[in-house]
């Protein structure tokens, strides 16, 4: 049986999370070297207890629309294997979107492939800020933190974000392996595909701009860390089924960690 949401804490105390929920952030490797830094908006399936479980089932919250599956897993790895810091989220998804901008479309969907989120239907305002000041705000301030402190020690610097996508949406199969997301700037991109083609790859499929576009303006981070700050950027969005277990995740993170660095220094 569903938990239906409990009443928000914020209507009472102010709060959302309570001292037994997690911060929202979490980074591995925070001491890493490389001129590479990883981000996972979508990586968390955590819920506030103050929110039940948004009525949604167990099976649905395994799915897609709760998190980018495997995207935790594969970027710790990636950050080990390529000394870099990767900084993720914990919260799901459905509690609010950390890779929209607030208030938009998506930022707290009612509805996601499909599927309803009683928790989300006819938020007051109040209760949607409390979800940003408290699960997305924190996020992007150490996102920025870090950035800006490598900016201070003038360190070069390229963004990589890190998502995954579901093979089949609304019944069209999604045949690449992985896509590569840019909006106007396309420099990392375009030398990441070239350095994963040198992998003796034959079969990778890779999109350009697929399955999603980074030039349609929703996604929060790619244009307000890479396009605005002018870093080199690249969102990369793996088919999930490729990296839902450990050794498709393994895989993927030698395949990466090959690839990155050749693409970044060849900027």
């Amino acid at each position: 049986m569903n938990r239906q949401p409990e009443q928000h804490r914020d209507q009472s105390a102010g709060r959302l999370l309570g001292a037994d929920d997690p911060d929202p952030v979490w980074i591995a490797n925070a001491a890493g070297a490389s001129n590479l830094l990883l981000t996972c908006d979508h990586a968390g399936l955590q819920v506030p207890a103050a929110l039940g479980n948004l009525g949604v089932s167990a099976a649905d919250m395994r799915r897609h629309i709760a998190c980018d599956i495997g995207v935790e897993a594969l970027g710790r790895l990636l950050a080990q294997q390529l000394d870099a810091v990767c900084i993720g989220q914990r919260y799901s998804r459905l509690v609010i979107d950390c890779n929209r901008e607030p208030g938009s479309e998506g930022s707290i969907a009612e509805i996601s492939d499909g599927t309803t989120i009683p928790g989300n239907l006819g938020l007051t305002p109040a209760r949607a800020a409390t979800r940003r000041s408290e699960i997305f705000d924190p996020y992007h301030a150490r996102l920025v933190s870090e950035l800006d402190a490598r900016r201070e020690r003038r360190q070069p610097c390229a963004l990589i974000l890190l998502h995954s996508f579901t093979p089949v949406w609304d019944g069209t199969a999604r045949p690449w392996h992985i896509g590569l997301l840019y909006n106007r700037d396309a420099r990392l991109a375009r030398t990441l595909q070239q350095a994963l083609q040198q992998q003796n790859a034959a079969d990778l499929l890779v999109g350009d701009n697929q399955p999603y576009s980074g030039s349609d303006g929703t996604d929060y981070a790619l244009n307000r860390y890479g396009e605005a700050r002018g870093l080199p950027y690249v969102e990369l969005e793996i088919r999930q089924d490729l990296i839902g277990d450990s050794d498709g995740q393994q895989r993927w993170a030698g395949r990466l960690a090959r690839a990155l660095p050749v693409a970044f220094s060849a900027l």
